[in-house]
């Protein structure tokens, strides 16, 4: 500890259950900061990756379809999730096969950079898959 005073430093135990105790002198409140400064660098270097949803409905246009297909494909090769929804309103919920049909067709275009988390599923009113980049 007078090693410690002496230099201005901290004594800091490193292993308190090693026989003698292992203690270093060192500046506490500096390697702190260090550690804290690794930390938020580590989180800065971690990826991102966002949710995108897509939202269609089970009578929809060729053209709308082209066009919603191909910001998913840039979502994608951003590398985004992309959540691609068929909402089913009132009578619509007969017909679930339409919806089926546009979300396997939509399966089809992007099957080159793109795969499936699971297959598609209802969640309630709304027919749901998930994209991630192969």
């Amino acid at each position: 500890m007078q090693r410690a005073d002496a230099a201005g430093l901290d004594l800091v135990e490193i292993a308190p259950t090693a026989e003698p105790p292992v203690c270093r002198v060192m500046d506490f409140g500096k390697y702190k900061y260090e550690l804290a400064k690794k930390e938020k660098d580590s989180r800065k270097k971690a990826a991102v990756i966002h949710v995108k949803e897509i939202r269609f409905r089970p009578k929809i246009e060729e053209h709308d379809f082209e066009f919603k297909t191909k910001h998913a494909r840039g979502f994608i090769e951003d590398g985004d999730k992309v959540k691609v929804t068929v909402m089913f309103r009132g009578r619509e919920m007969v017909h679930q096969e339409f919806g089926k049909a546009v979300l396997n067709r939509m399966i089809e275009q992007l099957s080159d950079i793109a795969k499936t988390e699971r297959p598609p599923h209802m969640e309630g009113r709304n027919l749901t898959v998930y994209f991630v980049k192969k």
